[in-house]
């Protein structure tokens, strides 16, 4: 994973989940201080990250509904190549898959605080 420094970064966070979506958000928002959007499905996300205003960085399920999780990262690294996609899944196995697929960082579920916060850490500090 390389380390860039992203002054007035903005996050978009994409998990059908509730609960997920809204812990990820807050914890981003209060540990690293950020604009964080969130979305529960990939086509939404897509319809909003495709545009010039897009996020610096993208946190999503790869088994998210509209489009997945490695859809989206295809789409949005065609897009935007210098900008940050991480991967979170509960299946081990997407890691490498993600790896493999151009994710900047895969994250485990459950998703640790500590985790969360390391990985995108990477890229705003």
């Amino acid at each position: 994973m390389s380390q860039v420094s992203i002054p007035n970064v903005k996050i978009a966070v994409i998990d059908g989940d509730l609960l997920v979506r809204d812990f990820v958000s807050t914890v981003l928002m209060y540990c690293v201080n950020r604009d964080v959007l969130s979305f529960d499905n990939g086509m939404a996300a897509w319809r909003y990250l495709e545009g010039a205003d897009s996020p610096d960085i993208i946190i999503s399920e790869v088994d998210v509904s509209g489009l997945n999780g490695f859809e989206l990262l295809a789409k949005f690294k065609e897009k935007h190549p210098a900008k940050k996609c991480l991967l979170m899944s509960a299946n081990p196995d997407d890691e490498k898959v993600a790896r493999d697929s151009g994710a900047d960082a895969f994250l485990a579920k459950p998703v640790s605080v500590t985790d969360l916060f390391r990985v995108v850490e990477a890229f705003v500090v």
